[in-house]
């Protein structure tokens, strides 16, 4: 996952992790492995467009940001 207003921070999440995005953050969802296929469950609330393609330059080398759930460590 990448978010940010340039896709700058960068998670990775594996099986039963959750990744929350809050609304109007811009984000990627991307399949970093050239082995494996994604398969992911995306969930969005709202009746609002789920959609916005961004006009930004694309992030070479983005912060990595360790993620953890603080519930199930």
């Amino acid at each position: 996952m990448r978010w940010g207003d340039n896709l700058e921070f960068v998670a990775e999440a594996g099986p039963g992790d959750f990744i929350f995005v809050p609304p109007y953050v811009p984000h990627q969802e991307i399949n970093a492995s050239r082995d494996e296929t994604l398969e992911c469950v995306l969930v969005r609330s709202g009746q609002e467009p789920v959609v916005v393609n961004l006009d930004i330059e694309p992030v070479e080398k983005p912060e990595e940001v360790l993620w953890k759930d603080p519930i199930h460590r």
